[in-house]
């Protein structure tokens, strides 16, 4: 899979790989009456996308959160609702890493799970 930040491949490849889409509406203009009927006005449709990672080495894991490290930062994937690669900005939520193994004093982690959504 051809996965890229900021124009640098990811350096290893994701074991999961979801695209969200997400509807923003305007809070305030956004409401459903008494009798069920909804008003809605969507301001924005964004992407969120979730990647989960198989176990690497240390020497990967800081690689790879080292292409997260800014604030916002541009992200090339091929959008299955698009259907053709797009490069978009994204920013990064919280990143989770499970228990480590280590094998011949070398240090692998398991199931990185990171998610970049859309600004």
């Amino acid at each position: 899979m051809d996965l890229k930040i900021n124009g640098q491949d990811l350096p290893l490849s994701p074991s999961s790989f979801e695209v969200t889409i997400l509807d923003l509406d305007d809070a305030d203009n956004t409401f459903r009456t008494a009798d069920g009927h909804l008003s809605r006005e969507r301001v924005a449709t964004k992407r969120q996308i979730d990647i989960e990672f198989p176990a690497m080495t240390t020497d990967k894991l800081k690689e790879l959160h080292d292409l997260m490290t800014d604030e916002l930062f541009t992200f090339s994937y091929f959008d299955p609702y698009a259907a053709r690669m797009l490069t978009k900005n994204f920013y990064v939520g919280d990143r989770k890493v499970g228990v480590a193994i280590i094998r011949n004093g070398i240090y692998y982690w398991q199931g990185l799970n990171i998610k970049f959504t859309e600004y």
